[in-house]
């Protein structure tokens, strides 16, 4: 699934504009421990702004690469629709639907309802992007049909993961009105413990389905070698999004479990 917002990293910059600095004024006002206010400050840089950074600089750079190589067609002129079937029919996939979606980069595949869809661009473009993004959307429909082991275990956590995200406002705005304390920490920790190992199991789901992408556009002839730059670029900077999740869900997770600790 390549996406261009990242809905997470809206919440965790919220929780940190309110929640911190209210609790961060509250402990550490000038007659304080000066200690403590500079391991605060390298907690705040090192586990929360420095990931955050990493997580905007890795959206930027998927829609750059994304907007650089849609401009680009293939010489094949094959369509992301058509890619993207060819790429399941050659694993012996012909239940899953094809649909256009509305969007950008919100392309993604539906397993529970053997759907896969494509953005406009994606869907009717014949772009190196777009025959990147179809071939990946197509890989985890191959991840499905094998019972790829991560892409099963990661289907089972999607329920528990969307209520812990329905979570993180009550932790933003508790922080912001009673500021981190004990039992928000605790919140907090279990929320992100979640969050980061999805986040982790994401990670070689998503890498595996660029993985079988790359080899199924260059083995089926769809795209010739030497144009596989723009598909390589396109879908390594989606990857960087996947890691920077990780890393941000991650620090939070243990920013809590420090201040927890205190």
């Amino acid at each position: 699934m390549i996406q261009a917002e990242d809905p997470l990293f809206q919440h965790e910059f919220n929780i940190l504009l309110n929640s911190y600095l209210s609790d961060f004024l509250e402990q550490n006002l000038p007659f304080r421990d000066h200690t403590a206010l500079v391991r605060n400050y390298t907690m705040l840089i090192s586990l929360i702004l420095i990931p955050i950074v990493v997580g905007l600089w890795a959206q930027m750079k998927v829609k750059s690469a994304y907007g650089k190589y849609v401009q680009v067609p293939s010489r094949g002129r094959i369509t992301g629709r058509e890619a993207a079937q060819a790429v399941m029919e050659s694993a012996g996939i012909y239940d899953v639907e094809i649909v256009e979606c509305h969007g950008t980069l919100t392309d993604h595949y539906d397993p529970t309802h053997k759907r896969l869809a494509l953005s406009r661009d994606n869907y009717r473009g014949s772009s190196l992007a777009a025959l990147g993004v179809a071939a990946h959307e197509a890989g985890h429909a191959i991840q499905h049909k094998q019972a790829y082991a991560p892409l099963n275990l990661r289907m089972a956590l999607v329920p528990i993961t969307s209520i812990a995200t329905q979570f993180l406002p009550f932790i933003m705005f508790g922080g912001f009105f009673f500021g981190m304390g004990p039992l928000l920490l605790k919140l907090g920790i279990v929320v992100y413990l979640v969050l980061t190992v999805f986040q982790l199991i994401t990670l070689p789901v998503e890498f595996d389905a660029s993985k079988r992408a790359k080899a199924q556009l260059v083995g089926l002839g769809i795209v010739e070698q030497d144009e596989m730059v723009g598909v390589n670029k396109t879908l390594d900077a989606a990857g960087y999004t996947y890691v920077a999740a990780f890393v941000s869900s991650l620090g939070w997770l243990l920013y809590m479990l420090l201040n927890n600790r205190d």
